[in-house]
């Protein structure tokens, strides 16, 4: 006696229309909306959080970067020191020290005439934000006394300080000091020091 087996019916048929379908929602159209709303929030945040500009005497040769120290050097060779004061009020003074010989001779110890500049430039950059940082003009009042105004961030961070003379003699003076403070002192860079 012969028993006929019924065929399965592998079709389905779903009573609702594709686009009401989780699975479709979630994956064919929620995940790819996702990622490109991610994708444009990331380039507009990066845009807004971008690096700022390297701020010193970096220069390209080819695909090679230098760095320029023939500034430090001759306030190294000058023997060029100073005193950055600040006070509460945004006034700073700055000191600047020449070599007790070249005050005795009237030289430099290159052997130019000494003078003191009409001005010098003084910038001051924060350690991350950008927004923090100053440029001043140091103007000249009397002996090696300059002054000038400036309005800092009152909390307390890590800033890269130089002073600066772009004249005959183009020296500078680099420190890092976290400001506000009192008092900032200007030494020559000791990297020059020739070792025995």
């Amino acid at each position: 006696m012969s028993t006929s087996t019924q065929a399965p019916n592998f079709k389905h048929q779903d009573s609702q229309p594709w686009y009401k379908n989780y699975m479709v929602i979630i994956f064919v159209i929620g995940l790819p909306a996702f990622v490109v709303v991610a994708c444009i929030f990331f380039v507009y945040y990066s845009y807004q959080i971008r690096d700022s500009v390297v701020r010193d005497d970096w220069y390209m040769d080819g695909k090679t970067l230098y760095h320029d120290v023939s500034r430090d050097k001759l306030t190294y060779d000058l023997d060029l020191r100073g005193d950055l004061r600040f006070s509460p009020e945004g006034n700073i003074v700055f000191e600047l020290n020449y070599p007790e010989q070249s005050l005795q001779t009237g030289k430099l110890l290159n052997g130019e005439p000494l003078t003191y500049p009409d001005k010098l430039e003084l910038s001051i950059s924060h350690a991350t934000d950008i927004k923090k940082d100053r440029d001043v003009i140091l103007k000249h009042q009397s002996g090696n006394k300059y002054s000038a105004q400036v309005d800092l961030d009152p909390l307390k961070a890590k800033y890269y300080l130089q002073v600066s003379n772009d004249g005959k003699d183009d020296w500078r003076m680099q420190d890092v000091a976290k400001l506000p403070s009192a008092t900032v002192k200007f030494n020559p860079l000791p990297v020059f020091e020739k070792s025995s």
